[in-house]
């Protein structure tokens, strides 16, 4: 059921989706539907810990015991000579294998610093600095492509409490509630304030106050309801297939996840991090699922602002860090391969002696995505989709 949502309903929610019913009009002359979905995931993914690079040398000595390995009753799953996925991800690795998932490693946006806040603002906004923009790339792609006719002006809708960046801008957004949502968390609140301090000052004060008195409290690091978090990804992931696979449905759209801080006991196998991988591979599932006939057409961009610290921190997590991966999922694509131009891990090749250090720019990766797959020009993704991004070619033979 789609709905415009209340301010209650806005404050239930943890992830966004966004969607836009333009078509672009070469995809309709090469008689082709194309669908692109991006899954953000608010956090900061540890990459090396989704794809762990298992024929580096000095992987094993970073990681010591939490080093994902080919063997053992946890071993992760082979890619190539090079690469493994984690083993919470079966659903994933079996796309990989049907050439219809591609994983670029060492990835980054031109973000530098350490702020959660101002990495998702960059990772989303599309410009160099945060807080340089209030709309996404995303929504301004779409909105540089000629309008092959509009099937439906309802066609833009959103999960959970605000539409993330990526898909703001001229668009109009309809919001969209799954009847289970996992609790708000700390950056969803936060946002939420910053959102309503310009709008409704009344409640963004409530929201603050709120937040300060419980910080107060001694709090342990909250356990994740498994089941919880897997039946929200699955059915935000299952709602938006169905919408876009629909003739007359949406064909571009964005969701949030958060929860991927994870700064103490993060668990690659058995641990948090192994829940919330395993229910994002419930999610592509469900995707695939959901998408039906319309998945051989489709693409879908999981993307972070950051990646974590190569090494273990000693709360048995990782803290934030710079390079990280991009998944991409979908029939369309020409999969089946991990590229990555792989700095190393010796000491002397880290990031400020810590982070696995960037090789490529994330915004190759989108720019490739959005030229071959929605065929938005050359002009429009350096000028207006990636401003001061005329030095960085897409990145080629991804669809």
């Amino acid at each position: 059921m789609i709905h415009q949502s209340n301010r209650r309903e806005l404050l239930l929610g943890s992830g966004a989706l966004f969607a836009w019913a333009y078509l672009p009009r070469v995809a309709q002359a090469e008689c082709r539907d194309p669908r692109f979905l991006v899954i953000v995931l608010r956090g900061a993914l540890d990459g090396l810990a989704t794809v762990a690079p298992v024929g580096d040398p000095d992987w094993q000595r970073l990681r010591g015991e939490n080093a994902l390995t080919t063997e053992g009753a946890t071993a992760a799953l082979p890619l190539d000579s090079y690469f493994a996925l984690n083993p919470a991800m079966p659903n994933l690795h079996r796309l990989y294998k049907a050439g219809q998932a591609t994983i670029v490693h060492a990835v980054a946006t031109p973000y530098r610093e350490r702020s959660h806040f101002d990495g998702q603002d960059v990772l989303e906004s599309g410009f160099i600095r945060p807080g340089s923009a209030d709309t996404g790339w995303l929504n301004r792609a779409l909105a540089g492509l000629p309008a092959a006719g509009r099937v439906n002006a309802r066609q833009a809708f959103a999960v959970g409490p605000i539409a993330p960046l990526v898909a703001r801008g001229p668009a109009p957004v309809l919001a969209w509630m799954p009847p289970r949502l996992p609790p708000a968390s700390n950056d969803t609140v936060s946002r939420l304030v910053d959102l309503y301090r310009h709008t409704d000052p009344t409640l963004a004060n409530a929201l603050e106050e709120r937040s300060a008195h419980t910080a107060k409290k001694p709090q342990m690091a909250p356990a994740i309801p498994g089941a919880a978090v897997r039946a929200y990804f699955a059915e935000s992931a299952s709602a938006a297939a169905k919408f876009m696979a629909r003739p007359d449905g949406p064909r571009v759209g964005a969701v949030a996840f958060d929860g991927w801080d994870t700064h103490a006991n993060e668990g690659a196998t058995k641990g948090r991090l192994a829940l919330l991988l395993a229910a994002l591979d419930g999610a592509i599932n469900a995707l695939e699922i959901g998408m039906g006939d319309s998945w051989k057409d489709s693409v879908v961009a999981v993307i972070t602002e950051f990646g974590r610290t190569a090494r273990i921190n000693g709360t048995e997590g990782t803290d934030h860090g710079t390079a990280t991966v991009a998944l991409l999922i979908g029939g369309a694509l020409k999969g089946g391969r991990v590229i990555a131009d792989w700095p190393g891990l010796k000491e002397a090749n880290l990031r400020d002696g810590r982070d696995l250090k960037p090789t490529t720019d994330l915004r190759a990766v989108m720019k490739g995505i959005l030229k071959e797959h929605l065929c938005v020009d050359d002009h429009l993704l350096a000028q207006n989709v990636f401003p001061g991004s005329q030095a960085i070619n897409p990145l080629a033979g991804l669809v």
